[in-house]
């Protein structure tokens, strides 16, 4: 199993019903990621995930969450943040 597939896989393992994500650090995803494949770098494999699309990440309190394109939440603007619409 590749780092790119051992990704994958954990996010589909991982994950507990009706969540669609992983925390990665919380769910032990780092530990075994490290643990399968010593010398490699959990952070920048899912960077570069990410980067081409095969997953998302969100940061989250105390790490990022993990999820397989299309199945992150979507995110609102925060109420003032710049671009959020103003009150009426």
């Amino acid at each position: 199993m590749t780092p790119d597939e051992f990704v994958i896989h954990a996010i589909q393992t991982l994950r507990v019903p009706p969540f669609k994500g992983i925390h990665a650090r919380l769910s032990g995803f780092t530990a075994a990621f490290r643990r399968r494949f010593p010398g490699l770098d959990p952070v920048a494999v899912t960077q570069r995930l990410a980067a081409s699309g095969i997953i998302e990440i969100r940061p989250v309190k105390r790490g990022v969450m993990l999820y397989l394109a299309g199945e992150a939440p979507t995110r609102s603007p925060r109420p003032g943040a710049p671009g959020a619409a103003s009150d009426p």
